[in-house]
């Protein structure tokens, strides 16, 4: 039987009057979490030089980058979209590394005029950008390490068989290339993958990094991804990030020393600093008994948060209107038409038609990753900062569903 369940506060604020307040389904973020998750890295990182760049993939809402912007810290951009939100949040330029995967080269180009760093992650848009530029515009080089890791093969991505990054294995090739332009070279970059619990394998990443920068004299910074693992529930690890911090840090004071000169330390979490600030509260649509499972039916679905379809991944439920009802287990599902378990053979408290449920661990790849299946509309975003629950972004109505299709006279 599961411990009761208590009532969800942030600064003071709880998620029921959130809920009431703004209806549902909802994301609310707690401020403060963030900004936690950003000091823990920073204190762990203390003895380098060191640069958050925050995945902006992960969640992209203008106010949270402005968040991060205020706690003095920059951004990764995957896209030209998130290049421009991030210069709407008040990025400069310079606090903006995009990294592109496949893109066209219209994109890199977009990119560069407006001042953004490039991380070039292809032979062939290392060639397609000497061409262009030269050695006239200073770029970053995404290497693939050769490194399996992470929590599921799907956020794996560092591996031989990655999309992502020239293989270290072609690094005579990326040697040419830029001696061929004169490309400046000014960082190098890998990403492994994400929720990555052990130090040593970001000392991995580190020694492959620091073996190809002896061929590029002109780096000002090495940046070793993100990929931090969360907790998902009671008694699940995370990644110890004064460990990591400790050790990493350690190998690259002893690297700039054989360097030559003091290098700065990039690193790019995205999940971390916001997953754990996240929770999707949601309505209760049905309770449907079968001979088999009781199923527990919401207002939301995988349109709203697909982590758990895509991933397998778990996020903890509360029952936020019966937190202390008796204890029976339930399959929580979605409307949408199709297979649609957000959370399978979880102990609730009782939970009746009208309850709030909450979903844990959804500030990352939540909103971001949603959708309009079905032609549903997406939630509404609250951040909580400050002791207050500020709307930051609006519920989607049934018009913005159609306001860009063009209708026949048929």
């Amino acid at each position: 039987m599961s411990a009761p369940q208590h009532p969800i506060h942030l600064q003071g604020v709880s998620l029921e009057s959130i809920a009431q307040e703004f209806g549902t389904p909802i994301y609310v973020y707690d401020g403060e979490k963030i900004v936690s998750q950003i000091k823990a890295l920073q204190t762990a990182f203390a003895t380098v030089p060191l640069k958050i760049k925050y995945a902006t993939k992960a969640l992209s809402n203008i106010s949270i980058l402005k968040l991060v912007k205020k706690a003095g810290e920059g951004v990764d951009a995957v896209s030209i979209e998130e290049v421009r939100i991030c210069m709407l949040a008040g990025f400069a330029a310079s606090e903006i590394m995009y990294t592109p995967s496949g893109v066209n080269f219209r994109e890199v180009q977009e990119a560069v005029e407006l001042g953004v760093m490039v991380n070039l992650d292809s032979i062939s848009l290392m060639e397609e950008f000497g061409e262009v530029y030269g050695n006239t515009k200073p770029a970053c080089i995404r290497i693939n390490p050769h490194i399996m890791a992470g929590g599921n093969a799907k956020i794996s991505v560092g591996h031989i068989q990655s999309k992502f990054g020239i293989s270290i294995q072609q690094l005579h090739e990326i040697l040419e290339v830029v001696e061929k332009y004169k490309i400046k070279i000014v960082g190098l970059h890998i990403h492994t993958g994400s929720d990555i619990l052990d130090a040593e394998i970001f000392l991995r990443g580190g020694n492959v990094l620091f073996e190809a920068a002896i061929n590029f004299p002109d780096l000002t910074f090495l940046d070793f991804g993100g990929g931090f693992k969360v907790a998902y529930k009671s008694g699940d690890p995370s990644t110890d990030i004064a460990e990591v911090g400790a050790k990493v840090s350690a190998a690259f004071n002893e690297f700039c020393e054989k360097y030559g000169r003091k290098l700065e330390l990039w690193i790019e979490p995205g999940k971390f600093l916001v997953s754990e600030s996240g929770y999707l509260i949601v309505e209760t649509n049905m309770v449907k008994k079968t001979p088999q499972i009781t199923f527990v039916g919401v207002d939301s679905g995988l349109n709203h948060l697909i982590r758990p379809m895509m991933y397998d991944a778990y996020h903890d439920v509360y029952n936020l209107s019966n937190p202390e009802g008796q204890p029976h287990p339930y399959n929580v599902v979605g409307y949408i038409c199709e297979t649609d378990t957000l959370a399978k053979d979880r102990m609730l408290s009782s939970v009746s038609k009208g309850n709030l449920l909450v979903f844990k661990n959804a500030g990352a790849y939540g909103i971001s990753m949603s959708s309009n299946y079905n032609s549903r509309l997406r939630p509404a975003e609250v951040l909580v900062w400050e002791g207050k629950a500020h709307l930051i972004r609006k519920r989607e109505q049934f018009e913005d569903l159609i306001k860009n299709q063009v209708v026949l006279d048929i």
